[in-house]
């Protein structure tokens, strides 16, 4: 079985994720700058996940998502996605809260809960 990526861990990869579906390309800067943390935190996450094969890292190089890595961020982006959807058009909440309420919940949530928030939202919107 898949060891579980840390709450934070899967925030980097999710950030990178949609820095390189903008921008093509992300920089350490970037991920330091979209998550409000240090270039030497950014530094020790990207060591993380280059060790857990989910990215190739070189300290002065690019960063690029391996397969692991890009179904891995695939699976948080689209739980934060699904999320955001149901409380903003479900429960009205704003987008920003929204966002930040899915960004929490994304990492705790059970799959059972979370399938039926996403079967519930699918059918209420219809």
């Amino acid at each position: 079985m898949q060891e579980k990526l840390s709450s934070s861990l899967e925030d980097y990869l999710e950030v990178i994720c949609n820095h390189i579906d903008k921008n093509k390309t992300v920089r350490a800067v970037d991920i330091s700058k979209k998550l409000n943390v240090s270039r030497a935190s950014v530094t020790e996450a990207l060591k993380k996940l280059a060790s857990k094969d989910m990215l190739l890292y070189d300290r002065y190089g690019s960063i690029t998502m391996t397969e692991k890595g890009i179904k891995e961020a695939q699976r948080v982006v689209s739980k934060h996605t699904s999320l955001q959807k149901f409380f903003e058009k479900v429960l009205g909440l704003e987008t920003e809260e929204a966002s930040q309420n899915a960004c929490r919940i994304e990492h705790v949530i059970s799959e059972k809960a979370f399938e039926k928030i996403s079967e519930f939202t699918e059918n209420y919107i219809k």
